[in-house]
């Protein structure tokens, strides 16, 4: 898994690799506006002010989430997951699907990618209260759907995390409002498989 280094000791908010509006109708340009530019931007903030002690001096963010708990675990923990959420998604795309390998280990282990999916959305819809849902993958490359509370990231768990979906509600309320199950739906649309396969054959 690629790593995220501080810049002379501060971590930076990601660019996004798509315009705001790109997303849309999926993700609203408003959501992205309020979720990663206000949301994620908080969490950076905060972090760099925890960084300030020198405790994780030269530690990578993914180093940081494997070994911190507390405020420095919730707001590492954030501020890696938003980055493997907002970097997973391109344009919308009917008959959306995956490719490669990931594609052949999902109709392997789930029989198809439909029962993977629905699998996925059961598992984001269950979830009480914030958090994520994930597809991860082990060192033997055996997938993993989990659900993971407030800032939970499976790396924790020796994982490699590949896809997530947020479901805390400031992900989806302006959008969808309370609706999470038509959120988690809509969201396979603008999945960039490409970049989860590199996550999968790179773990």
């Amino acid at each position: 898994m690629k790593k995220t280094m501080p810049n002379n000791g501060q971590f930076e908010l990601i660019t996004l690799p798509y315009a705001p509006d790109a997303l849309e109708p999926v993700i609203s340009a408003q959501t992205i506006g309020f979720h990663h530019g206000k949301h994620l931007q908080t969490y950076v903030t905060n972090l760099n002010a925890i960084l300030a002690d020198g405790k994780f001096a030269g530690k990578s963010l993914e180093e940081i989430v494997s070994v911190a708990d507390g405020a420095a675990f919730n707001n590492a923990g954030q501020i890696l997951n938003h980055n493997l959420y907002f970097t997973q998604f391109a344009a919308p795309k009917q008959g959306n699907a995956p490719i490669g390998t990931l594609a052949a280990a999902i109709e392997k282990q789930f029989g198809s990618f439909d029962a993977f999916r629905e699998e996925f959305e059961k598992k984001g819809a269950g979830l009480f209260g914030s958090g994520w849902v994930w597809l991860s993958a082990d060192a033997d490359g055996a997938l993993h759907i989990t659900q993971e509370g407030n800032a939970g990231n499976p790396l924790t768990k020796g994982l490699t995390p590949l896809l997530t979906f947020d479901v805390w509600e400031h992900a989806y309320y302006l959008d969808f409002q309370n609706r999470r199950a038509a959120y988690l739906s809509a969201l396979w649309q603008i999945v960039n498989w490409q970049e989860v396969e590199q996550r999968y054959i790179g773990r």
